[in-house]
């Protein structure tokens, strides 16, 4: 299940929305005031408190930072309890061995665990790593510092209101070592029977914690610990649990050393209080560390053991914002304690499921300590039951089913989150005793679907039923409480007038949609029967409003008229608010008749899935990508027909040949890379008592340009002249040559010749020869990498000199 902070589905007010008419008439236009089915005690909102005493060994033989660690360990307990309604104490304990010595010290009188409660138990925690050598003797009693706390946590002028049931009592001991009270004269004359005699009032006093209905948690660290001894006290205090999953029956726990007591003490809170841990990272400050808050949390606490009171804290919760550490932000709300001391704690009522992101910072001189963090969590869900038939008879068989939802409204979807939950419910009412029913998930009838958790069973109502029933739901798991909110039905008597079933469509809508329903009514009676729907999860059932969740839900028509002696359906329709917060929407709907309000006709789930409205993209994303496609195509064809003109407008390989009168004077092969943009620029040199040459130009306006278009054409211009097209093989004047443009494509070796011509004296004539490497032929090296090669005949008129050809390497 997808859960988007922070406002994941709906808390269902119990809304009424009224509209007069016939059944199948027009819908009713506006809500009114709701009218509840049967009033309904709300049940009291966040974790359930314990009452608890944190107990710690000062005795001699702990050395000075062990004492340390215990009181931060203490401080852990005090700081992230997750319940504002808790209570806490600290007591120290030695021994007491000479006047003015006592074996038990008060550090912290039981305090509410609200803001200003934890602030004074993180003061007064901090003496416990002062040991007063004067009133404390060495040795360890057990017996002093149980008869202490079960005291304080019994003691009836601070119970509070008697009205308010009884929160449970537990004791949490560190100790390093084993009952030792050889020295102290209340125990007898001498070492041996002061031993004897302290184990027997050690035994005395665990039974009396048992009558009170106190727990025992020890702790034992170092390596004189008497497990045996630990473990007696567990099994000798009160056994209940705070749930019927296995390790919350009070258990004895050792850790190695001084330095795992934080960890192992919050992991045996966590147990105690069926709470969950999680164990977040561990770093120096200056750092970020993370913890994660699971979806199904409803109540936690951030702790971070500093161990410096110089390291300042700063919280960002999952989606990156720094939340503050007093007051509401984002449907949270956040109260930090602790921060003067080496314990802080970020109490938060509703967190943001996810990565949390804890900075510790701290200035020089204060970073050499590690910081850890980790979150302590609950989450107390709220059931949200239906009874088929509604409304049963005395003797019935009747189907339960049971949904669960976080306080936020978050329906509880994923299966992983209630691991090994265990659910029961209890029916009870006049004249029977209560009948109870464990309830299954696993695709078994009456259950339809394993892991979909919907958690059904059945139950018979008791032949003695009469009149008022009352069906609560209970589950226990780890880190998981129930709420307890009934639903409230009456036992039907004879043949009921009229009949009713509700159907509501499993959709997924936006905010701003609809959902359809549809309710089919038989009234047998001799008169019309008006039937009234309304919407509500069952915390709202005694309360008015048409909010849940932060966004309105409408139901049209919510009331409808039921004709005598007829069988009728009627459509309707539940609107959901254009601000109804995204995620499942939970709560149920029921149908009353308006002449007996208390006793639903059917009930029924809402099944419904709200998502985000479609955005711009979702709506147009296949014309968008059809329309990049088209475009990509285009542009493809585009790209090709571009490189195919660009093809045609290289002008490698095209060769220039310069003539006159009918015979060549020179040629000039256009390379590769040669004719950017598709142009060529060239010059014709004439030198003096020397043929004319072709040369590339670089620019400059006395060279020609020979030019090709895309579609192949090829233009000339000439210095100073007009361009003009030139056909390949077809002479054009330039000065008083003529230029011949063939158009042969090989821009590999290309030749450039000039042969004999006559009419020149001194004249010769000359090849040269573009090669890859090397000059070749036989004949001697000449300069500039050229080599002559001698013909057969004379050079010049007077006989001198030899005819050849100069080669050279390009």
């Amino acid at each position: 299940m997808q859960w988007r902070h922070p406002r994941s589905a709906l808390l269902l007010a119990g809304a009424l929305l009224a509209l007069s008419g016939p059944l199948g008439g027009p819908a009713a236009a506006a809500p009114v005031a709701a009218v509840p089915l049967t009033p309904a005690a709300e049940p009291a909102d966040g974790p359930d408190p314990i009452d608890f005493a944190v107990v710690v060994d000062q005795s001699r033989s702990l050395s000075d930072q062990d004492l340390v660690r215990e009181t931060e360990a203490a401080a852990l307990l005090a700081q992230g309890e997750i319940s504002d309604r808790s209570r806490a104490t600290v007591i120290g304990f030695s021994s007491s061995e000479k006047p003015g010595q006592s074996a038990v010290h008060d550090l912290c009188p039981l305090l509410t665990a609200d803001e200003a409660g934890r602030r004074r138990l993180s003061d007064c925690v901090q003496d416990l790593s002062r040991r007063d050598e004067q009133r404390m003797g060495p040795g360890t009693d057990f017996p002093a510092a149980i008869r202490q706390a079960v005291s304080r946590l019994t003691d009836e002028t601070a119970a509070g209101d008697p009205k308010t049931p009884r929160a449970p009592k537990v004791i949490f001991l560190l100790t390093d070592g084993k009952l030792d009270v050889g020295d102290s004269p209340e125990y007898g004359t001498d070492p041996a029977s002061r031993q004897a005699n302290g184990a027997k009032r050690l035994e005395d006093e665990l039974a009396r914690a048992r009558a009170a209905g106190v727990q025992i948690w020890p702790l034992g660290f170092g390596s004189g610990i008497d497990e045996a001894a630990l473990t007696a006290m567990a099994e000798g205090g009160y056994r209940g649990a705070c749930s019927d999953v296995p390790g919350s029956t009070p258990r004895m726990r050792v850790a190695d050393t001084s330095a795992e007591i934080d960890k192992a003490l919050q992991e045996t809170f966590a147990a105690a209080r069926c709470a969950r841990i999680a164990h977040g990272t561990v770093g120096k400050p200056p750092a970020d560390l993370f913890v994660t808050i699971p979806p199904i949390a409803t109540d936690g606490s951030l702790t971070v053991s500093k161990h410096d009171p110089k390291v300042r804290v700063s919280y960002y919760d999952p989606s990156g914002r720094k939340v503050p550490t007093h007051g509401e932000f984002e449907d949270s709300t956040f109260e930090v304690s602790g921060e003067d001391g080496p314990v802080e704690a970020l109490r938060v009522k509703n967190p943001l499921p996810g990565r949390w992101r804890i900075r510790v910072e701290a200035p020089e001189g204060h970073r050499d300590q590690e910081v850890a963090v980790r979150a302590i969590w609950q989450g107390r869900l709220r059931s949200v039951l239906t009874l088929d038939p509604a409304s049963p008879r005395a003797g019935e068989r009747a189907q339960v089913e049971v949904r669960m939802q976080t306080r936020r409204g978050v329906v509880i979807t994923d299966p992983r989150q209630l691991d090994g939950i265990g659910v029961t419910v209890e029916l009870t009412g006049d004249g029977f005793s209560p009948v109870k029913t464990r309830l299954a998930d696993d695709g078994r009838a009456p259950d339809r679907t394993a892991g979909d958790v919907r958690f059904t069973g059945t139950l018979t109502v008791p032949a003695g039923a009469v009149g008022k029933l009352k069906l609560i739901a209970r589950m226990s798991a780890p880190g998981v409480t129930s709420d307890e909110r009934p639903l409230y039905t009456v036992t039907t008597v004879g043949t009921p007038e009229v009949t009713a079933g509700l159907s509501v469509d499993r959709v997924t809508v936006n905010p701003g949609g609809t959902v359809q329903g549809t309710l089919s009514v038989t009234n047998n009676g001799s008169g019309p029967h008006t039937l009234r729907l309304s919407l509500g999860d069952d915390a709202a059932e005694g309360g008015t409003g048409g909010t849940a969740g932060g966004g309105e839900l409408g139901i049209s028509p919510a009331t409808v008229v039921a004709p005598a002696g007829a069988r009728t359906t009627v459509p309707f329709t539940i609107t959901v608010g254009a601000g109804t917060p995204l995620g499942a929407l939970g709560g149920r709907l029921a149908v009353v008749d308006a002449a007996d309000p208390g006793r639903p006709l059917d009930t029924a789930f809402l099944d419904v899935q709200v998502e985000a409205p479609p955005t711009w993209w979702d709506r147009w994303w296949g014309f968008v990508a059809g329309a990049a496609a088209v475009l990509a195509l285009l542009g493809a064809v585009t790209a090709v027909r571009l490189a195919a003109r660009r093809r045609r407008r290289v002008l490698a390989g095209t060769r220039l040949e310069l003539r006159r009168d009918g015979r060549s004077l020179d040629t000039l092969t256009i390379r590769a890379g040669q004719s950017a943009g598709g142009e060529f620029l060239f010059t014709v040199d004439e030198v003096r008592g020397a043929a004319p040459t072709l040369r590339r130009a670089r620019g400059g306006g006395a060279a020609h340009r020979l030019r090709r278009t895309g579609n192949g054409e090829m233009l000339l211009r000439l210095h100073r002249g007009r361009e003009e097209p030139v056909r390949p093989g077809v002479p054009v004047a330039v000065d008083d040559c003529e230029l011949v443009v063939q158009t042969s494509r090989d821009p590999g070796r290309t030749t450039r010749t000039r042969p004999r011509v006559s009419g020149f004296p001194g004249a010769r004539s000359r090849t040269r020869t573009r090669v890859a490497s090397g000059t070749g032929g036989d004949g001697g090296a000449g300069v500039d990498g050229m080599t002559w090669q001698p013909g057969p005949v004379p050079d010049t008129d007077d006989g001198t000199g030899t005819r050849g050809t100069w080669n050279r390497d390009f």
